[in-house]
C-alpha cells in the first residue's frame, strides 16, 4: 500500500490522487480558482430546467445539458435527496425542487434594486457620454434617487430628491406606462387639473406609444434644450421597479426610437431588469 503522506513529502503530482481530501488541498492552494467538475457538470442540468421553465423528461433534460441519460440519472438523485429537483411520479417529468425555490427566493430578497442599477448606469454614462438618472416611485411621484454624471460637464437643473412629473418627463411617462393604475391616478389627476384643457396631453394615445417603443422620450421639454430617454426595469414579479433615464443637451443628443442611444438604454434596462429576476418570456 502506498503512503500518502511519503508521496506528499516526496513532491508527488496530487493529479495522481484525485480522491485523496488532503491532496485536493494542496491543488487548490495552487490554484484558488480551481472548482471541483463535477458540481459543474451537474449543475448544467440544473440550468436546463431553469432554461426549459418547465418540466422535462430525463432523454430530452440530459440532451440539453449536453450529456448521456445514463451520466444525467445519478446527477438527479443526488439532487432530488436535496430538494434541489423533483420527479413527478406519475409522468417520471423532472422539475426544480423546493429547495430550489428557497434560494431563489433568498438570492431575490437579498436584490437592492438601486444599488444593482446604480452599476448599470454608471457603466452606461462612460459608454454614451451621457448623464443617466435613477428613479423610483415616491409618495410625491417619481422621485430621483440617483444621478450619474458623464466625462463631461453638462448643466441639468436636476439632482437627486427631483420629483418629475408624470405626465410631461421621460421619466414620469414610464411610471404612467407600466405602474398600476390605482397607483397613479392621484398624481396625474392632479397634473391634469393644473393644466388648462388645451394643453392637456391624448393620455392613452401617449402611454400605446411609450409602450409600442418600450420606452419614453422627451424632446426639448419640460427641460428646455435638454433631451431624454428613459427606460423601466422590472422586478422577478415582472412589476415596475424603476426607472432609467439618460439626458442631455439637444445639440449632441439624439432622441429617435431607434437611434444608437435608444437601443443601449434599452439593452442596459434590460440588463438590469435580468439581474432582478425578470423573464421577458413571463410578459409585461
Amino acid at each position: 500500500m502506498f503512503d500518502i503522506n511519503e508521496l506528499v513529502s516526496q513532491g508527488s503530482n496530487a493529479t495522481l490522487w484525485p480522491h485523496s481530501p488532503s491532496l485536493i488541498v494542496m491543488d487548490a492552494e495552487k490554484d484558488p480558482r480551481r472548482g471541483i467538475q463535477s458540481i459543474e457538470v451537474g449543475g448544467s442540468l440544473l440550468q436546463a430546467l431553469v432554461r426549459a421553465a418547465t418540466p422535462m423528461m430525463l432523454k430530452d433534460l440530459a440532451r440539453s445539458a449536453g450529456m448521456p441519460p445514463a451520466k444525467a440519472h445519478p446527477y438527479l438523485v443526488s439532487f432530488g435527496k436535496l430538494g434541489l429537483v423533483e420527479q413527478d411520479s406519475v409522468t417520471g417529468q423532472y422539475r426544480l425542487g423546493s429547495f430550489a425555490l428557497q434560494m431563489g427566493l433568498t438570492a431575490l430578497h437579498g436584490l437592492d434594486a438601486v444599488k444593482i442599477a446604480s452599476d448599470a448606469a454608471t457603466r452606461l454614462a462612460l459608454d454614451i457620454n451621457q448623464n443617466v438618472a435613477l428613479a423610483v416611485w415616491g409618495n410625491h411621484g417619481p422621485t430621483v434617487v440617483r444621478i450619474v454624471e458623464c466625462n463631461r460637464i453638462v448643466h441639468i437643473n436636476m439632482r437627486t430628491g427631483s420629483v418629475m412629473s408624470v405626465l410631461d418627463s421621460a421619466t414620469g411617462r414610464v411610471f404612467a406606462a407600466w405602474l398600476p393604475t390605482e397607483l397613479t391616478r392621484g398624481v396625474i389627476e392632479g397634473e391634469l387639473a393644473r393644466q388648462p384643457p388645451a394643453q392637456q396631453p391624448d393620455l392613452p394615445a401617449m402611454l400605446a406609444q411609450v409602450r409600442q417603443h418600450g420606452m419614453a422620450r422627451a424632446v426639448g421639454y419640460p427641460l428646455p434644450g435638454i433631451n431624454a430617454l428613459s427606460a423601466p426595469v422590472f422586478d422577478s414579479s415582472g412589476q415596475l421597479a424603476l426607472a432609467i433615464t439618460t439626458l442631455g443637451p439637444a445639440a449632441d443628443f439624439d432622441p429617435a426610437w431607434g437611434g444608437a442611444l435608444a437601443q443601449q438604454l434599452a439593452a442596459c434596462a434590460a440588463a438590469i431588469s435580468r439581474s432582478l429576476g425578470f423573464h421577458a418570456a413571463a410578459g409585461v
